[in-house]
């Protein structure tokens, strides 16, 4: 009996080894932070903005929905007001959803509002193979601008 409990032990200690070393990481490099579970958000649908091989639009900004990018994303064919979303939701966005309102920006299609406000600790560093860190710092959340990790 104390052989197997040691075994226990053991393999405890070395799966959360494991799970350290290979644990989400936000764009900072950092271990990724729950994002919402009011609504509940995430690929995953576990409160976090991770991602996985099967997540093909990639849901890893962690973004507050505004009305304007709402009415955006609508126009887009992806109407998340369906999910029940509103404005000041936490939502985990699809990089390219993210990017594609971004890019309507900077063309004067929808106006600043019509981007979500980034949480860069609770953002997934996947999301920096699509937009670089600078960009999604212009739109980080206002608190974090002034150098909290609180919404």
């Amino acid at each position: 009996m104390r052989l197997s409990a040691i075994l226990y032990f053991v393999v405890l200690l070395f799966s959360s080894q494991i799970n350290a070393e290979t644990q989400e990481k936000a764009v900072f490099k950092q271990p990724l932070r729950l994002f919402s579970k009011q609504p509940m958000t995430g690929y995953y649908r576990d409160g976090y903005c991770r991602t996985g091989a099967a997540d093909f639009g990639n849901h890893a900004v962690a973004g507050v929905v505004t009305e304007e990018f709402l009415d955006y994303s609508a126009s887009q064919g992806n109407d998340l007001r369906v999910v029940g979303l509103k404005e000041g939701c936490k939502w985990c966005l699809c990089t390219s959803r993210w990017l594609e309102a971004f890019s309507a920006y900077k063309d004067g299609r929808i106006g600043m509002n019509g981007v979500p406000k980034v949480d860069l600790d609770a953002t997934e560093d996947s999301a920096l193979r699509k937009v670089d860190l600078d960009t999604f710092k212009q739109f980080a959340a206002k608190s974090e601008q002034q150098g909290s990790s609180e919404l």
